[in-house]
């Protein structure tokens, strides 16, 4: 039966480095005190021994778990979440640092239990997680350790949180139509009741106005669905048949919009041109023709919210509200096949 092959120690790392325990130690946790010629030599020695260091004894020294709490309420549901969630996973890991998901589902008795779960086994740090972009009520007064809000922002103005720019995404759309040449330009969106939707009619108009151009009709609210995007549009087309761009306030109701553009006998984009949101590829790739669309950059806002709980965990706290960019992926449903910038 084969030896166990014994476990590397920091004093071995010591000694094959040529320094002293404590100087090691002071190495490989980046302590400022360390010449950088040593520290050199300690992190070669560690990487030659494949030395693992015990987290939970630099835990213990340090007061850190390297651990964050990341909670959540619907993520059974939320399409939008999951990539945030993603990036933000992606941030912490590349710090060494691990993530412990709750989801509350909703449910605020569930919510507080996953709090003082979280809290028992020490993380360094929470992120709440939102799924809609929405106002949420702040949960920090409950947790002594710092919060950034991702995807959702808290009501307290005190507070950090990291949200998509609805409105900025809107004006890229926009400002895209005109460009184009589009004059007779129409919103179709989805439910009044998400700030969302407010939020991206109300940059559409402003882009419009300051461009001399009026909206085609009144923005059309209705249901995040393709078929909300069918029904609008041929209400549109009976009352302004020469409508010639529609921006649409997500890809499934864009994907419906162009679904019946076609069935009216008019070609995208030819006649009509069209712009989705969310960029959610399995829609907007498999669209005829594939949609121009803003992408929301998800992934990019849960890295910026670990980069500011990061900040907040070295006492650099911030609050207020920080607003990340999308961007324009422009496809053939705003442009002439071989005419489409890089993406």
């Amino acid at each position: 039966m084969p030896r166990k092959r014994a476990q590397v120690t920091l004093t071995d790392v010591a000694k094959r480095a040529g320094v002293s325990v404590a100087t090691a130690s002071k190495a490989l946790n980046e302590r400022d005190e360390v010449a950088p010629g040593t520290r050199q030599r300690v992190l070669q020695a560690a990487e030659e021994l494949s030395f693992q260091p015990n987290v939970l004894a630099r835990s213990l020294i340090s007061g850190n778990t390297r651990t964050v709490g990341l909670l959540t309420d619907e993520l059974s549901a939320a399409r939008f979440a999951i990539p945030v969630l993603l990036g933000a996973e992606n941030a912490l890991g590349n710090e060494q640092m691990s993530v412990l998901l709750c989801d509350a589902r909703g449910d605020a008795i569930r919510r507080r239990h996953y709090i003082r779960t979280l809290l028992a086994r020490q993380v360094d740090g929470f992120i709440i997680l939102g799924d809609s972009n929405e106002v949420r009520p702040s949960l920090t007064k409950e947790i002594p350790v710092p919060v950034v809000y991702a995807y959702c922002e808290s009501d307290d103005p005190d507070d950090l949180s990291v949200v998509a720019d609805d409105a900025g995404g809107a004006r890229l759309a926009a400002e895209h139509l005109v460009s184009l040449g589009r004059k007779r330009i129409a919103h179709i969106t989805g439910d009044p009741g998400y700030r969302a939707a407010r939020d991206r009619a109300a940059a559409l108009t402003e882009v419009l106005d300051a461009a001399g151009l009026p909206l085609v009709g009144e923005a059309l609210f209705g249901q995040w669905s393709q078929r909300w995007g069918r029904h609008a549009t041929a209400r549109l087309l009976a009352s302004h048949p020469d409508v010639d761009a529609i921006f649409c306030g997500s890809d499934q109701i864009a994907s419906g919009v162009t679904e019946a553009l076609r069935d009216l006998g008019r070609t995208v984009p030819e006649d009509v041109a069209i712009v989705g949101y969310d960029n959610w590829e399995v829609i907007a790739t498999e669209c005829r023709p594939p949609l121009t669309t803003v992408d929301l950059n998800l992934e990019q806002l849960g890295t910026t919210a670990v980069r500011h709980l990061f900040a907040a965990l070295d006492g650099d706290r911030h609050s207020g509200v920080i607003r990340q960019p999308g961007r324009l992926v422009v496809r053939e449903s705003t442009a002439v096949a071989g005419l489409i910038p890089p993406r």
